[in-house]
């Protein structure tokens, strides 16, 4: 161990406060601690800092140290001699890691367990918004014992091997020294409370599973995978902490003959070869009832009239999208004579020129709707 003055070791001044010099001493630890820093000399240096933080955070050694220097410890020692509690070090320097000393958490408000659960939805109730009747099932406080866990009449008492704290502390010798290492309680399991006489409701958990009915309000133009959060209605929170979130997750059902694309509705109708040619007013159906659109003459396979405002309301805006009609010319497959008579008069009339296309009606579709 080297003989450097412990104030430059920990890289303080001789007027440092006890917070400056435990900031100093974490700095440090978590730079050069033996499970982080593997470098060859690590361990000798972490040694050298355990060493001077245990003299200089000690008022008794450090003005003895002030005043005689290395020598004026006499039998107080240095680093064999004191006690450092690193379990709030061994926190930081691993809990990012996912370990946890336990100590700082055992007994502190957490947040109570998020829930999920999948509403079913048709089509129109995504579309426009509907409320809804939910039923789940969640853990509350019980309401036998009002969550101490003991059954009415009787109280947990403080557990008399940790003394209520829910933890116990071993002091152990390691090479950096004496270090004390604290875990749950083996008798109360982190309560510390004993509970003798356990709620029959609850079996001395504080919890019971309840089941809660609630109505949602669903609003206009949500979508499949769409969540909507509940704050609060999921579970209970634990010494104090608030509770859980309920997150309804929304599946929609398919319509018949309207599908969604964003916020806009398609929908394709047939008409026939008569109404193509020579234009024609027809009813289609959207989802507010049906509206008339008026097919121009000369009309071909594929054309796409817009409906404005009759698709899918936008969220948080009060606008909708657009009703899209994609128009199919339905060819007839039987004819009577008189209709076979007129179409071969028609046949006659055309000729039968065929003329090549630079695109067609699936190059059309890919353009259009992206595949």
């Amino acid at each position: 161990m080297s003989n450097r003055d412990y104030y430059d070791v920990l890289g303080v001044g001789r007027n440092a406060s006890d917070d400056e010099i435990k900031a100093a001493f974490r700095k440090l630890a978590r730079q050069y601690h033996p499970d982080v820093n593997k470098d060859p000399g690590a361990e000798e240096k972490f040694k050298e800092i355990n060493e001077a933080y245990g003299v200089l955070s000690d008022r008794e050694k450090r003005a003895r140290y002030d005043r005689f220097g290395r020598e004026g410890l006499g039998n107080m020692g240095g680093f064999h001699d004191y006690t450092v509690d690193f379990s709030d070090l061994f926190e930081e320097l691993f809990g990012s890691f996912g370990f946890s000393t336990g100590r700082s958490s055992r007994r502190s408000p957490r947040r109570g367990r998020d829930l999920q659960m999948q509403i079913n939805l048709t089509f129109e109730e995504a579309v426009f918004g509907v409320e809804k009747e939910i039923e789940f099932q969640r853990e509350e406080i019980c309401s036998r014992c009002n969550g101490s866990g003991a059954e009415p009449g009787t109280s947990p008492v403080r557990c008399a091997t940790c003394n209520g704290q829910g933890e116990v502390r071993q002091v152990r010798q390691t090479f950096l020294g004496q270090m004390v290492q604290t875990t749950t309680c083996p008798s109360c399991n982190g309560r510390g409370e004993i509970i003798s006489t356990p709620c029959k409701t609850c079996r001395g958990g504080g919890l019971e599973r309840k089941t809660v009915t609630k109505k949602v309000q669903i609003p206009a133009g949500v979508d499949r995978g769409t969540q909507i959060r509940l704050a609060g209605e999921g579970g209970p929170g634990v010494y104090g902490g608030p509770n859980g979130n309920l997150f309804l997750v929304l599946e929609v059902e398919p319509h018949k003959f309207f599908k969604r694309r964003e916020n806009d509705i398609l929908l394709n109708i047939d008409i026939n070869v008569a109404q193509a040619t020579l234009g024609a007013e027809i009813e289609v159906p959207t989802l507010d009832g049906t509206e008339k659109l008026k097919i121009p003459p000369g009309t071909q396979p594929g054309k796409v009239f817009t409906i404005r405002g009759k698709g899918v309301p936008y969220l948080r805006r009060k606008d909708r999208g657009d009703q899209l009609v994609i128009v199919n010319v339905e060819i007839p497959t039987k004819l009577t004579k008189e209709q076979r008579e007129l179409f071969e008069k028609l046949a006659q009339s055309l000729g039968t020129t065929v003329k090549p296309k630079e695109k067609g009606f699936l190059d059309w579709l890919n353009e259009t709707f992206g595949g």
